[in-house]
């Protein structure tokens, strides 16, 4: 019997098609009026909230930002994600195809399951481009997946990788990409920005609901929650990297940054840390993103723009974000290396059953 034909399908956040408004609100519309990322219900309140509120308001201004970071052959996530693609396709060899869907925008998961179908593919190996579990990233786009394969691509077997977000071979990928600017550029801190969410989502992905925000010092405590905890991930991405990089205590601390109003969201905000870390003395900053495997508009422009401008007014000296491991040859490697592991018939851990009942489940 011959072996099932296999291949890798990575999902990213996406972008929109331009700069232009028109298409940067409709982007905002598709991910905005996810009900996982904005969960408000009634639905028809959320919908309005979004598509009357926050895109028309929001849709220059982010078109504005787009236009800072974009490159002239487009987004630069969509640019990064493609040319990892065809680099894990160099590394796996052609008789592992490697497909590229984006959860909002182009290419769309349909479209590409489709076309994973017409391949004739019978299994395929899910990465979501996310280390870590959030109800608003990881698990909306496993999800997604799941869902429009029943229609576009029912015949084929998905298996999903889980968040890695202090997986010894990523972290070590981290490292190797870091390490150089650590050592290249005298400073004082380093700061940990991840992404935001709502204080609510941690609650909601708390299955026990009594340990997330409840439990003292619930991010250190041995907790089932913390798989599908987005915070006590994030706490741990940071304290596996401290201790390889060797970053003394006291030397460096976690924020969160992109929050929208009307509710808490994780705190400290990252950009409140840039404008209180000078007053502290702590006045040559390392910035790294390690919620994001790719750079984007959070990173290019929040931080590197926004970010280093707001740090430097407050009395800053020196600030350098570290690039997300893109394209670079550590994040090729591992990628890869989950791809091997699934090739020679590893079995899905226990948080990957976990995923998949909640897929089912959604």
């Amino acid at each position: 019997m011959s072996s099932p034909k296999r291949a890798v399908l990575l999902v990213n956040l996406g972008s929109p098609d331009s700069t232009d408004v028109p298409d940067v609100g409709r982007y905002l519309r598709e991910f905005l009026g996810d009900e996982r990322v904005i969960d408000l219900k009634p639905r028809f309140l959320a919908k309005f909230l979004v598509n009357c509120i926050i895109v028309p308001t929001r849709a220059p201004k982010s078109a504005q930002a787009y236009r800072e970071i974009w490159q002239p052959e487009g987004s630069p996530l969509v640019l990064t994600s493609r040319s990892v693609q065809r680099k894990l396709v160099a590394h796996l060899g052609p008789e592992t195809p490697v497909f590229l869907a984006m959860r909002y925008g182009s290419p769309s998961i349909p479209s590409v399951l489709q076309a994973i179908h017409a391949a004739g593919i019978e299994e395929v190996l899910l990465i979501p481009q996310y280390p870590h579990y959030a109800m608003s990233s990881w698990e909306t786009v496993v999800v997604k997946v799941y869902a429009d394969a029943t229609e576009h691509a029912p015949k084929t077997k998905i298996t999903c990788v889980q968040p890695f977000y202090e997986d010894a071979d990523y972290i070590e990928a981290l490292h190797a990409v870091s390490q150089p600017h650590l050592d290249a550029h005298a400073h004082d801190h380093v700061l940990f920005s991840y992404h935001g969410i709502p204080v609510r989502h941690l609650q909601k992905a708390d299955s026990s609901h009594a340990h997330c925000t409840i439990t003292p010092d619930c991010c250190n405590s041995c907790s089932a929650a913390h798989a599908t905890c987005y915070k006590a991930q994030c706490v741990k991405t940071t304290q596996a990297f401290v201790k390889r990089a060797g970053i003394p205590d006291g030397k460096w601390s976690i924020s969160f940054q992109s929050r929208l109003a009307g509710e808490p969201w994780l705190s400290p905000y990252t950009d409140h840390e840039f404008k209180r870390l000078p007053s502290e003395g702590k006045k040559r900053l390392v910035v790294f993103t390690p919620a994001f495997v790719s750079d984007c508009l959070e990173t290019l422009e929040e931080i590197e723009g926004e970010g280093k401008e707001d740090f430097l007014h407050a009395g800053g000296e020196f600030f350098h974000h570290v690039p997300c491991l893109n394209d670079q040859a550590p994040y090729i490697d591992f990628l890869a290396g989950r791809v091997h592991r699934w090739l020679g018939g590893e079995t899905p851990t226990a948080t990957s059953r976990l995923a998949s009942a909640r897929t089912h489940a959604a």
